[in-house]
C-alpha cells in the first residue's frame, strides 16, 4: 500500500500566479544583456567564432557537419548549437550585428527552457501520488489548480538558480543543451497525459541533446527515462493482476506505444551519435580531481544551485517513502546524471546547468510541505540578502561615476584598469525600475494576505531578476569592459593597423575569433607558410620559441595585454624586411 502524501494545501493555497507578471518577470530576466555588448570570454566568443565561420563558409554542406576555426575543431563535439548561431546570422538583416542576431536566436532557447519547465512540472504534479491529502470534509486543492501552483513555483525556482544567470545569456553549446534536456525531461512527464506534442518534445530533445555537446549525457537520460517507463508498466500491470489499484494506477499511465516510442527515439539518437562518432566521456584522473578537488567542486555545487539545493534536499526527505514515485524518481534521475557529469569531467559547471530544471521541479514540491515558520525564515532571509545586494550595487556605481566613496571607487579602479565610466540615462532609468519593482514585491510579499502556494519562491526569483538587471544596467560597461576582447583586439589595431593577413602561432580559440570579429583580421597559421608582416604569438610556446621562429626574420614588437587579465597576453612580432 502506499505511504500518504505529506502535503496538505487548500485550495485558497493554490490560487493563481497572475500570467501578465509572470512573462514580466521572465523579461526582465532574458531581456537585460542582449544589446550593449559583445560576446564574452571564453566560451561565448569561441562558440560565435564557429558560427561566424560557418555563416560566411562556402565549402557547402559537408562543413556544417565538420565546423572549423581556423582549422581547429571545437572542443566541444557540438552541431546543432553552430547551425543555429549561424542560420541567425544568415537571416538577420544587415543592420543588426551577427553577435547580436545570435543572442536573440539563444534568448528564444532560454524562454522554452522556462516553457518546457514549466509543463514538466505541471504534469508531474497531476499525477495521483503527488496530490495533496484529501481533506475529511472537503477543501483540499484541486488537482489542476495544484497542479499549475507548483508549475508556477517550479519557473520561479529556476529564475533564482545563480547558476543560469551568466550561463543562461550567453551563446554557448551549454544553452542549447539546457534547452533540449528541458524538453526531454518534458516529454517524458507529459507523455502519460498528451501525445503529438511530448512525443515531438521527446525526439526534439532527445537527438537535440545528443548532437548539440552532450551525447553522454543525453542518451543515458534518454535510457534512464526508458527503463523508469519500463518499471512503472511493470508495477501497472502487477498491480491489475492482483486485482489491486494503488494510487499510480488511478491517473494516467504509460501505454505499451509510449514505451516503443521512447525506445525507437532512442535508439535513432544513438545511431546517430555512433555513426557521426561524438560519445564522448572526459574522466578526469581519480586522483586528481574525484578526490582532491571534492572541496571546489562542493562549492561549485552549493553556490550554482542556490537557493533551490536546500530545497530539493527537503523534498527527498519528506517524499522518502515515495522516492519511485513520477514526480520524484523522474526529476531526481534528471538531476543525477548531469551531478556524475560535473564530479567527472572537466566541464563542471556547464554539465551542472543541466541539472538546473530537475532541481527547480524538486524544489518546487518542497512548498507544500512547508510550515508558515520555514516560509517565512526564508522570506527574510532572501529580503535581507538582495536587497543589501543591490544596495551595495548602487553604492559602488555611484563611487565609480563620482570618487566617493573612495574605497569603493578605488576597489572599482583596480578591477577594471584603464576603463573610463560612462553615464547612461537609459541605464538609470530601467535600474530605478528596477529597484522600486523590488521594493513593492517586498511591500507585497510581507503584507498580510491569503498565502499561495508559490509565495515562498516569489523573493528569491525576483531578487536575482533584480540583480541581473542592476548589472546589465547600471555595471553593463565594466563588465563588458573586462569579460570582452575589445580592449586587447583595438590595442592590436592600433599597432598593426589593417594589414593583409596577420599570422598566428599557438593562439587560443577565443584569440582566433575575437582576431576574426572584433578586428576583422585575416589570421593565418604561421606554420603552414603564409607570409604576413606581423605575427601573434601566445606567450605558452615561449620555451621553444626559438625552436620555431626564425630571429633574424622576426623582430619583437611588444607584449599586448588584456587590461583585466595577465593570463590573455599576446607577443607581437614584426618581419623584418630584408634590406
Amino acid at each position: 500500500m502506499n505511504q500518504p502524501t505529506p502535503a496538505i494545501v487548500a485550495q485558497s493555497a493554490v490560487r493563481r500566479l497572475p500570467r501578465i507578471a509572470l512573462l514580466l518577470l521572465c523579461a526582465a530576466y532574458l531581456l537585460p544583456g542582449l544589446v550593449g555588448r559583445g560576446p564574452w570570454k571564453s566560451a561565448d566568443i569561441t562558440a560565435f567564432g564557429y558560427m561566424a565561420e560557418l555563416a560566411r563558409s562556402t565549402d557547402g554542406i559537408a562543413r556544417w557537419f565538420d565546423p572549423m576555426l581556423l582549422g581547429l575543431r571545437p572542443e566541444t563535439p557540438a552541431l546543432i548549437p553552430y547551425w543555429i548561431g549561424a542560420l541567425a546570422i544568415k537571416i538577420a538583416p544587415a543592420w543588426i550585428n551577427p553577435d547580436l542576431a545570435v543572442r536573440v536566436a539563444f534568448a528564444f532557447l532560454l524562454w522554452g527552457t522556462f516553457t518546457a519547465t514549466w509543463y514538466a512540472v505541471y504534469y508531474l504534479a497531476r499525477t495521483a501520488r503527488a496530490q495533496p491529502v484529501a481533506f475529511a470534509f472537503g477543501g483540499e486543492a484541486r488537482p489542476t489548480d495544484y497542479a499549475r501552483a507548483i508549475a508556477d513555483g517550479g519557473l520561479l525556482a529556476l529564475i533564482a538558480c545563480l547558476g543560469l544567470a551568466q550561463l543562461g545569456h550567453e551563446t554557448t553549446p551549454a544553452l542549447a543543451q539546457l534547452f533540449f534536456a528541458s524538453h526531454l525531461f518534458y516529454g517524458v512527464a507529459a507523455l502519460p497525459y498528451r501525445r503529438n506534442g511530448p512525443v515531438i518534445a521527446l525526439a526534439v530533445g532527445t537527438i537535440g541533446i545528443t548532437l548539440s555537446g552532450a551525447p553522454t549525457v543525453g542518451l543515458a537520460l534518454a535510457i534512464g527515462s526508458v527503463l523508469y517507463v519500463a518499471y512503472e508498466r511493470r508495477l501497472a500491470a502487477q498491480s491489475a493482476s492482483e486485482d489491486f489499484v494503488d494510487d499510480e494506477s488511478s491517473g494516467p499511465g504509460y501505454t505499451r506505444a509510449a514505451l516503443f516510442t521512447m525506445i525507437g527515439i532512442t535508439a535513432l539518437a544513438a545511431v546517430l551519435v555512433f555513426s557521426l562518432k561524438l560519445p564522448t566521456w572526459k574522466i578526469t584522473v581519480i586522483g586528481n580531481t574525484l578526490l582532491g578537488d571534492v572541496r571546489s567542486q562542493a562549492k561549485l555545487l552549493v553556490w550554482f544551485t542556490w537557493p533551490v539545493w536546500p530545497l530539493a534536499i527537503w523534498t527527498l526527505w519528506r517524499w522518502r517513502r515515495q522516492l519511485t514515485a513520477r514526480h520524484v524518481a523522474l526529476p531526481f534521475w534528471f538531476a543525477l546524471v548531469p551531478l556524475a557529469a560535473t564530479w567527472s569531467t572537466d566541464y563542471s559547471d556547464r554539465s551542472l546547468l543541466l541539472a538546473l530544471p530537475a532541481f527547480a521541479t524538486l524544489a518546487a514540491f518542497a512548498l507544500p510541505t512547508f510550515r508558515r515558520s520555514a516560509s517565512a525564515l526564508i522570506d527574510w532571509f532572501n529580503v535581507l540578502f538582495f536587497s543589501g545586494l543591490a544596495v551595495l550595487g548602487w553604492i559602488y556605481w555611484i563611487a565609480m561615476q563620482t570618487g566617493v566613496p573612495p574605497k569603493p571607487a578605488a576597489s572599482v579602479a583596480r578591477l577594471v584598469p584603464g576603463f573610463v565610466p560612462e553615464f547612461s540615462p537609459i541605464a538609470v532609468v530601467l535600474a530605478v525600475a528596477a529597484t522600486i519593482a523590488w521594493c513593492w514585491l517586498v511591500r507585497w510579499r510581507t503584507g498580510r494576505h491569503r498565502a499561495a502556494l508559490w509565495k515562498t519562491l516569489v523573493l528569491p526569483a525576483g531578487g536575482t531578476a533584480l540583480c541581473w538587471m542592476l548589472l546589465m544596467t547600471l555595471w553593463l560597461p565594466p563588465i563588458d569592459y573586462a569579460r570582452s576582447y575589445v580592449p586587447q583586439i583595438r590595442a592590436v589595431a592600433e599597432r598593426v593597423g589593417q594589414p593583409r593577413c596577420i599570422a598566428e602561432l599557438a593562439l587560443s580559440r577565443p584569440h582566433i575569433a575575437a582576431l576574426r570579429h572584433h578586428g576583422n583580421f585575416n589570421v593565418q597559421p604561421l606554420l603552414l607558410g603564409t607570409d604576413c608582416p606581423w605575427l601573434l604569438v601566445s606567450p605558452d610556446t615561449i620555451e621553444r620559441l626559438h625552436t620555431i621562429i626564425p630571429f633574424d626574420q622576426w623582430r619583437f614588437a611588444g607584449t599586448l595585454r588584456r587590461p583585466s587579465s595577465a593570463a590573455d597576453d599576446l607577443l607581437l612580432y614584426q618581419k623584418i624586411t630584408p634590406q
